[in-house]
């Protein structure tokens, strides 16, 4: 790999954007694709799906092999309550990055949640300090819409891969009316997993955090890629 093409390569790594690098077999060329480039690629549907499993694959043709890299995906949890102490080490097993933040001090401590990054900063001020983008899933379970409902607004104006929150039938339509009132569209207001979690019939902490780990896990391996978020995150 030439010094450009690695320069490049770790710029897109560190601003956190999903790009693959496309070396050909006869003669080891290589090129960087961005995942917002992709459009007129002719290898365009077999680099997506590199991009989308973030595993490396040789093309139909045998001719290149694609190398994916993605930003690790994590999860943003608002809210340090029973439910986050057994979502953070399940999902940090699954493979995602957790942190949590609660405005609330006396819940968001380092005791509660020893091995995950804890924040008892206002959620506009921690997602100053490291915002969210297409690669972090939002989840929101304080029942508070003080603290919940921006994170959210911010969450879907984003383009989060998952969006969820906790909360009653009732309770949701009360938030989804909060959301219209915010300028959000009813489409995208749509993309909420809620109530949260997989419908296993979850009732302990334990099992709706094994619910939302699994929701989050089929969200990200079924995400829509740039090309099919584009439209949607220039609407709002």
């Amino acid at each position: 790999m030439d010094a450009t093409l690695l320069h490049d390569l770790n710029a897109e790594r560190a601003a956190r954007r999903a790009c693959a690098v496309v070396t050909q077999l006869d003669g080891g060329e290589q090129r960087l694709v961005r995942e917002t480039g992709l459009e007129g690629d002719a290898l365009a549907s077999e680099i997506v799906a590199a991009l989308r499993t973030g595993r490396a694959r040789l093309t139909e043709d045998g001719r290149s092999f694609i190398n994916a890299y993605l930003p690790p995906a994590r999860i943003l949890v608002i809210g340090a309550v029973h439910i986050s102490q057994a979502l953070a080490p399940i999902a940090r097993i699954s493979g995602f990055d957790v942190r949590i933040v609660d405005p609330r001090g006396a819940f968001a401590t380092p005791e509660r949640f020893p091995d995950v990054p804890v924040s008892a900063a206002w959620p506009e001020i921690a997602l100053r300090e490291q915002p969210l983008d297409p690669y972090t899933a939002l989840v929101a379970v304080t029942h508070d819409p003080k603290i919940d409902d921006l994170p959210l607004e911010m969450a879907l104006r984003t383009g989060c891969f998952y969006v969820g929150a906790l909360g009653s039938r009732k309770t949701h339509a009360r938030r989804v009316e909060r959301l219209l009132a915010a300028g959000l569209p009813q489409h995208r207001i749509d993309t909420i997993d809620a109530p949260i979690g997989a419908d296993i019939g979850a009732s302990t902490p334990a099992e709706i955090a094994v619910a939302i780990t699994a929701s989050v896990i089929e969200a990200f391996r079924k995400r829509r890629m740039h090309a099919e978020r584009r439209g949607e995150t220039q609407a709002a």
